[in-house]
């Protein structure tokens, strides 16, 4: 990856990952604001702004924006996390600076004209509505919360009800304008891109961004504990949490190995325990999600009613086992599932905008593939049992089950399983 960064006068930061032999380009602008920087009365403002940028500027409204990118065979869209936003397009090479000038539109001059903000807060009142008829969706917002209770961190990242039915075009002017700063905000694309031409395009169409850099967040402090909703579903949906690490700390690549074995894969321990060995559900998967100050590692399973009595025993037992006697070949494996999985998204220009975006939040550099194999291939059997042990000494983890829930497991139970006097051993 021949990478070059330019960090332009007003503070911006451009971001080129030449890819010569392609025809298109992915470009996208990547502001340091999510949904932690909110305030409980602000609940899913970094959305709501998110939808709201593309509904009109002083110079286009929301068809023209469409119509415009879509003329040249584009392709326009944003999402928005816990710490970051993104707004990223897909063009042809010659079409760069139309996708560029777009860009800077909807961030230097939305318009959030009144009539549109009532629309789209339907359309995102609608999007939570959705979700929650998600089980296997909205599981994942009740585990944030409760292993991050009352914070930031925990709160839904759409927001609810109460919040987005508050919003009104001045909090989304007030928001845009302490967070969407242009030494928060970092202009990257991948492909078919030269990086001079690129700096002379940000300097044209980004000086109007208002100066200043990355406001404060608050510390996210990982607690703990139970939530159950019985729910008319046809599946007991269950998601276990601990504490995680952050994404610069030293042990991510063990903790990633560590997920891999565990649930990352059909040769996984849990893949194999408890769907090929017992079957006790169809889906069942582990991950890690890395933050600037923490993280959170979880195990999701959708499993029967009379199957959930069982699972949380296994799961915990499987926890243990891996932690006691992780072998070398699976970490083999699992090393060689990261590496093929990080080697083939550095095919796609998007795939790696979003990882040089990523490791610019974790790292504040850009990591050579070579320096990122390396870590990985570093992590040994010990280094993987190490953190498993750590994992099981966890006092309070997080449980959050949904839909006919009442056989499964008390979380006294399961969490006896863990920390000083836990059990090591599934039943």
């Amino acid at each position: 990856m021949d990478i070059e960064i330019t960090r332009i006068a007003n503070g911006l930061t451009v971001v080129t990952d030449p890819m010569p032999q392609l025809e298109s380009t992915a470009v996208g602008v990547w502001v340091d604001c999510g949904a932690r920087n909110e305030t409980r009365a602000q609940m899913g403002l970094s959305h709501m702004l998110e939808h709201m940028a593309f509904k009109g500027t002083a110079r286009r409204n929301a068809r023209q924006i469409a119509e415009e990118i879509e003329a040249v065979g584009g392709y326009l869209n944003a999402y928005t996390s816990r710490e970051q936003t993104a707004f990223h397009a897909r063009i042809l090479k010659a079409d760069v600076p139309l996708a560029v000038d777009i860009l800077a539109d909807i961030l230097t001059s939305p318009a959030f004209e009144a009539g549109e903000l009532e629309r789209e807060r339907q359309v995102v009142l609608q999007e939570i509505g959705q979700a929650r008829d998600t089980p296997d969706d909205i599981i994942f917002d009740h585990l944030q919360s409760v292993a991050f209770p009352d914070q930031p961190m925990g709160w839904p990242i759409l927001g609810d009800e109460d919040s987005v039915g508050s919003f009104a075009r001045e909090d989304l002017k007030t928001y845009m304008a302490a967070n969407y700063r242009a030494g928060a905000m970092t202009l990257i694309s991948s492909g078919a891109v030269e990086h001079a031409r690129m700096v002379e395009l940000a300097e044209e169409k980004f000086a109007n961004l208002p100066r200043g850099e990355s406001s404060e967040t608050l510390p996210a402090r990982y607690e703990g504990g139970d939530l159950r909703l019985s729910e008319p579903h046809e599946q007991a949906h269950v998601v276990y949490g601990f504490p995680g690490i952050a994404g610069n700390d030293p042990d991510i690549y063990a903790a990633q190995v560590y997920v891999t074995a565990l649930g990352g894969g059909m040769s996984s321990r849990l893949f194999q325990e408890v769907r090929e060995k017992r079957g006790l559900c169809y889906s069942v998967y582990a991950f890690a999600n890395a933050f600037r100050d923490g993280g959170l590692i979880g195990i999701y399973a959708g499993t029967g009613e009379d199957e959930a009595a069982g699972l949380s025993a296994v799961v915990a037992g499987e926890m243990a086992s891996l932690a006691e006697t992780a072998n070398a070949d699976e970490i083999a494996r699992a090393k060689a599932q990261l590496k093929s999985g990080l080697l083939m998204g550095l095919e796609r220009p998007a795939a790696r905008a979003e990882q040089i975006a990523s490791q610019l939040l974790t790292y504040g550099r850009v990591l050579a593939v070579s320096e990122l194999t390396e870590k990985l291939e570093a992590v040994d059997v010990s280094a993987v049992r190490r953190f498993g042990s750590r994992l099981m000494q966890a006092a309070m983890p997080a449980l959050v089950a949904l839909g006919p829930v009442n056989k499964l497991e008390t979380y006294s139970a399961f969490a006896n399983r863990f920390g000083a006097v836990g059990s090591r051993a599934a039943e």
